[in-house]
């Protein structure tokens, strides 16, 4: 059987994965590597598992007629897209002998689009899901072969979230595929009035005005829906100097050029922000508040090189560049830059 599999992300290699371990790929399409702000080129997760496992890799940006030429040439049985970043052509969709399928991150019809995983932890969901269905000229309005539901946890992160959600739909999707072949796959249409749908994130979506802020329920559900990118921020004046300080899970944060603290260190270095920081979160739960925020296990899902702690390098959710805490904080500076007219 010839599965080709589309991902960018270090969370779609969870998929990846179970999906290479339980039945087998044929082959990986992925985004090219991206060279962080040194000028150093990392490989993205799936290059290096493709690599690993000695699958067929193509890394493109473009779905040409050319790719699609090539991709043709291992005739697939199967389509199987997963955090991939580009859209399918219908003529790509077409190409597999059963189905393309997609595993997508919510219950749809709710949370189509770009980023269904934050969409909830902002919109303070109890419970979530994955939904693996047909794909469709219109993005995420297949339709549905199953649907599997999650309790989202009360401190979830995107982060998370997502390591969860991959590795339910890299589950359940196999007995789909197995549908398919024995002819039992039972695709249902989804409703398309109940359908709702989530927007590409960027860093003025994060930005809190700390005059103005949200309510502390609503900026515990932004840290946590934002992180691992684009991460709360605000623009604090820090000893007479305007300094981009940034808001992580757990009671913890950044003054730009400074390794992440804790509240309380913060405000030892910085105690005339004690009124701004008791404004912010003085109503949530001080236990919650300050309990340190230990993210799931790699190894967990055989996450072998990626590192959570947010002063090592790793891939962004969001763009897959590899970063680090430094070059972080001069491209989100730069850009922030960029943006300034627009967001103040």
């Amino acid at each position: 059987m010839n599965i080709i599999f589309f991902g960018s992300s270090k969370y779609s290699l969870i998929g990846a994965r179970i999906l290479h371990d339980k039945i087998g790929l044929s082959a990986v399409v992925t985004l090219p590597d991206r060279p962080d702000k040194r000028g150093n080129s990392t490989p993205n997760p799936l290059r290096s598992f493709a690599e690993e496992q000695g699958l067929t890799l193509f890394m493109i940006n473009k779905l040409d007629d050319a790719t699609i030429q090539n991709l043709a040439i291992l005739q697939p049985d199967f389509l199987i897209v997963e955090d991939y970043g580009l859209i399918l052509p219908e003529k790509l969709l077409e190409l597999p002998k059963y189905a393309s399928l997609n595993i997508h991150h919510s219950l749809l019809p709710k949370y189509r689009g770009a980023s269904p995983a934050p969409s909830a932890i902002l919109a303070g969901e109890k419970k979530t899901g994955v939904s693996v269905i047909t794909m469709a000229k219109k993005v995420d309005a297949g339709a549905i072969l199953t649907q599997q539901e999650y309790a989202v946890k009360p401190d979830e992160t995107t982060d998370s979230l997502l390591r969860v959600l991959n590795q339910i739909g890299g589950e359940i999707i196999i007995p789909i595929i197995q549908d398919y072949i024995k002819g039992t796959a039972k695709p249902t249409v989804q409703d398309a009035s109940q359908a709702t749908y989530t927007k590409q994130f960027t860093k003025k979506d994060s930005f809190i005005d700390v005059i103005n802020p949200p309510s502390p329920k609503q900026l515990d559900r932004m840290i946590r829906a934002y992180y691992p990118w684009p991460i709360v921020w605000t623009k604090l004046l820090l000893t007479d100097e305007e300094k981009i300080v940034k808001f992580f899970p757990g009671g913890k944060l950044q003054v730009e050029g400074k390794k992440i603290m804790t509240f309380k260190d913060f405000l030892n270095g910085y105690p005339e922000q004690q009124e701004l920081i008791t404004k912010l979160f003085d109503k949530r739960n001080k236990e919650a508040r300050m309990k340190p925020f230990r993210p799931l296990d790699d190894a967990l899902f055989e996450m072998a090189g990626a590192d959570l702690n947010p002063t090592e390098p790793e891939y962004c959710s969001h763009c897959g560049e590899p970063v680090c805490n430094n070059c972080a904080d001069e491209a989100f500076k730069k850009e922030q830059e960029e943006e300034e007219s627009s967001l103040f």
